[in-house]
Parts: structure tokens; sequence; C-alpha cells
């Protein structure tokens, strides 16, 4: 069983982490400081010893009295007013046998200098060394002292106490400490705030829930059929989902999408429409490297702005294929509801002629529905290969003859099975929207008569739809093929839109003879691939 993984708060995690990182960099300023600052002082210390030395190796009061031992008390005076004024620990001053002519206790004068690192000094080097004398712990700084004649003649000492010195290093550490506990405050202080902040803007979410809608939302947007691929602002595609990218593969668009613009992997797309307008387009048919889609573009709103835009769209082979599914069920639903209303009536006339005993003629009536349906279906079977479009216009006939129109189908040469299954589609769609146009704009006549032509010659086909209705006005002719346009209410005229559609899609063409109050003959003539090569 898998344990489940500790949830902190964001809160928690940010100043936990905040405050190591300022502390963990405080503390390594402080080292690099401490070090930096403790070797400064070290070094300002060493030269301020060396100055003294060197200013009481080069006093003439100095060298006189080494050379004249009358005046040996004067170097004591002169060293104890140097020593008042530079705080030094000691001044020393030594002939060249290592004896002192001064020193801060006047009972060591005359004895030899203690520490043992006056030995270079004596050899005319100037250095600066730490030793242990009589006064303790000392950073001594040591100069020769010459006489006019450039002859060495003594040693000046100046020592500084190394208490004093780490003193001083203590201090300027107390210092870097009170700015770092200092740093550490603000950084919580600023953690804090920077929490508030994101989780406000994170709409007070926990980061473990975040994740959770993450997994979820990436989890369904893969899982649906359709195709998802979303741009912001910016036109740069954020997300391209499993369905997405296949359609894609399919069109040849191999490449991964996601951080790139819209229009650099998809020239056809119209998203960069919908981010400037802020409008959605629906049902929208769009070409990707020949193939066909079915697309909706929606824009994404937060706070009343367009942030980006999202479209969904499906292979139009499979809304097809859904499409011909649908028709087909429709298709046959009508025909037997219409085929079971006519037969009833027949039935009873049956049963009339059967009541009344009139055998023979009953006989005559049947031979000759059965002679007339089996020539009108045999006839459409026989001459139309493709048997969704004839099975399509069988039931159309039985919806015709319910409808009470009399509907007469004329195939002058056999219709072969086209090559693309698509092709029956855009057929289907053609015909039934003209057709069931045709039945509605009879309602209202007395002379209610359909026909339909179809021709095939030379790879093209020819459909003819002549119906006897009010005819369609001048005025509104081109607007009736318009998406949405209807004179029959909300919600209506799609029918003829897709009639031209699906024409355009096919690359056929359209004429339309319309009068009023004489009928509406439609012209159609499209190319047409057959199945199995050439029938001409």
């Amino acid at each position: 069983m898998q344990t489940q993984a500790f949830k902190f708060k964001l809160s928690t995690v940010i100043i936990f982490f905040v405050c190591l990182v300022v502390l963990v960099s405080l503390m390594i300023t402080d080292l690099l400081i401490s070090n930096t600052v403790s070797e400064n002082i070290r070094k300002h210390q060493e030269e301020k010893a060396r100055m003294v030395s060197r200013s009481i190796a080069t006093s003439h009061i100095i060298i006189e009295a080494l050379e004249d031992d009358q005046k040996s008390v004067e170097i004591q005076e002169y060293t104890k007013s140097i020593q008042a004024a530079t705080d030094m620990m000691f001044i020393t001053v030594m002939d060249m046998n290592g004896i002192r002519k001064s020193h801060p206790n006047p009972e060591q004068i005359g004895k030899h200098f203690v520490g043992g690192d006056e030995l270079e000094a004596l050899k005319g080097k100037e250095y600066v060394s730490s030793s242990k004398g009589t006064l303790g712990e000392s950073l001594r700084a040591f100069t020769p002292i010459y006489n006019v004649t450039g002859d060495q003649i003594g040693v000046a000492a100046v020592g500084i106490a190394l208490e004093s010195v780490e003193a001083a290093l203590g201090k300027s550490h107390r210092s870097i400490l009170t700015v770092t506990v200092l740093g550490l405050l603000v950084g919580i202080i600023g953690a804090v705030l920077l929490a508030r902040y994101i989780k406000r803007i994170l709409f007070g979410l926990e980061p473990f829930a975040i994740a959770k809608i993450f997994v979820e939302r990436s989890t369904m947007l893969q899982s649906v059929h359709e195709g998802i691929i979303a741009v912001d602002n910016e036109q740069t595609i954020t997300l391209v989902n499993r369905s997405a990218r296949q359609i894609f593969k399919k069109a040849g668009l191999s490449k991964d999408p996601v951080g790139m613009k819209i229009h650099e992997y998809l020239p056809s797309t119209k998203l960069d429409q919908v981010l400037e307008k802020g409008k959605p387009e629906l049902d929208e048919e769009q070409m990707i490297n020949g193939v066909s889609i079915l697309v909706n573009r929606v824009p994404l709103f937060v706070n009343g702005e367009v942030v980006g835009a999202i479209s969904t769209f499906r292979d139009k082979t499979d809304v097809n294929q859904l499409a011909e599914q649908l028709t087909g069920v429709r298709t046959y639903a009508e025909a037997l509801r219409s085929q079971s209303h006519e037969f009833m009536n027949r039935l009873h006339v049956i049963l009339g002629m059967v009541q009344m005993k009139c055998y023979g003629e009953l006989s005559d009536y049947i031979r000759t529905l059965v002679g007339h349906h089996n020539q009108e279906l045999g006839n459409l079977a026989q001459l139309i290969k493709d048997p969704a479009l004839a099975g399509f216009l069988m039931g159309k006939l039985s919806y015709a003859r319910e409808e009470q129109v009399e509907f007469n189908i004329e195939v002058h040469t056999t219709i072969p099975e086209p090559a693309n299954p698509m092709i029956t589609h855009e057929l289907i769609t053609i015909l039934g929207n003209l057709l069931d146009n045709a039945i509605e704009a009879m309602a209202d006549s007395i002379d209610k008569t359909l026909d339909v032509t179809l021709h095939y010659s030379e790879k093209l086909l020819t459909m003819e739809v002549l119906d006897s209705g009010l005819g369609i006005p001048d005025d509104i002719q081109k607007s009736v093929f318009e998406k949405g346009y209807s004179t029959k209410g909300k919600n209506r005229g799609y029918g003829l839109y897709l009639v031209t559609k699906s024409i355009e899609n096919l690359g056929g063409e359209m004429t339309i003879d319309s009068k009023s109050l004489l009928g509406t003959e439609i012209h159609i003539t499209i190319p047409y691939e057959v199945k199995g090569g050439n029938h001409d």
C-alpha cells in the first residue's frame, strides 16, 4: 500500500525555504566578511605598529642616546611619551646585544629582550611577528636603528597586545552577527508576505490541490475524443491534446506544436480573429492539408479580458459517418412509418372488396399494387448502385406519398457507386435538404409534383430537382443559401446552407430557376469519380 505524501501548506513551504536560503546566505556572508575583516584589522594593527617602530628608529633623540650612554635616560622618557600617545602595549629600544634601553616597566631596563623573535632584527631586517614577552602575548614590529654613517646601532620594538586585536575582531563579528539576525527577520517577514501574495493569486489553493486539479484536467483533456488546441493572448499554442495530435499527424503535421505561434503551425486557422473580436465561431469547416475538420472556436475570458482562445474540432470523416448512420436510421424510420400508413389504407380497400365479394376486382387490384411497387423499387435498386443513396431515395418516395406529393424519380443512366464514400454523404445532404424544402414549399399548393432526374456521363453527375411550389422570390434567392437565413422562424436556415457547402466540397456547380407561383428548378453538376474505374 502506497503511503500518502505529507501535504505542507504553501506558506509553510515558502517560509521554510526562504528562511533557509537567507540563513545559509548570511552565514556564508558572515564567514567571508569575518575572515576579510579579521585580516584587515590584523594588517591595520601591524601597519600601525610598524609605523611607530619606524618613527622611533629614525628619531634623532634615540640615535644620539644609543651612541652616548650618558643620554640613555632620554630613550625611556621619549618612548614613554610616544607609547602614551599611540596606545601601544610597549615600546622598547635595545642595543646590538639585545639589552633593553627602554621598557614600560623600568625594572626591565638593562635586561635582555624576551621573546626570541628579535634576532633577525639585530641582523638588520625589518618585520612583524607574534610572541610572548614579559607583558604577555603581543604583536611586535621590529625596525633596525642606524646612525648617520649607516651602521646599525640598535633595534626599535613596538608591541600591540593580541588581546586588543582579538577585541577588535570580536566587536566586528558582533556587528556582522547583528546584521545577520536582522536580515533573517526581514527574510521571514518577506516570506510571509510572498506566501500570502502567491496564495491570493492562486485563489487560495494549496500546491497539492493545484497538482490534483492539473492532473485531473490533463486526464480529461487527453481522454476526450475531440481535438483540443488552446492559445494565449499572444497567439502562442499552450495546449494540444492527444486527439488533436492524431488529427494533425493525419494531416502530415508531426512536429510538436506547443510553444509555436498558431499561424506558423496552422496557417488556415481563425483563432486570431476570435482573440481580436472576442466572439465565438461555431460549427465552422476548416481544411488542414486536405483533411476536413469541423471546428468550434471560443475566446477565454478572465476578469472581463480575453486571455486566450480554445478550439475544439473533430475529423469531418467521423462526423460524416455518424451523420450517414443517423440519416439512414431516420430514413428507414420515415419509410417504415409511411409504408405502414399506406399499407393500412390498402388493407382497408382490400377489406372492403372482400366484404363486397368483388374477388375479380380484388385480384386485379393486388396484382397492380405488387407490380407497381416492385417496378418502382426495382428500377431504383437496378440503376443506382450505391445502396445508401438508393435506400435514401426509396425512403423519400414513401415520405412524399404520405405528404400527398407525386414524387417522380427518373434515372437516365446507371449511377455507379462512388470511389470515395464521402461523396455519398454529400449527395444525401444535398438531395435530402432540397427534397425536404421542396415538399415543405408545396404544402399549400394544389398541384404537388416533385421531379428528380439523375444522369451520369463523363465523370460528371447531374441532378435536377423540380417542384411545383410557390417559387423563391428574386430578392431572396441568394439569401436563402446563407447560414441561418430563414423565413420560417428561429433556429432554421441551415438546410440550404449545408447544400451549398456540400456542393463546394465536391467542386460542383448549382443554378436556380425559380418563378413565382410556378415552382423552382435546381440544376446541380458535380465531378463524380466512380468505384472500380471508368463506367462511361
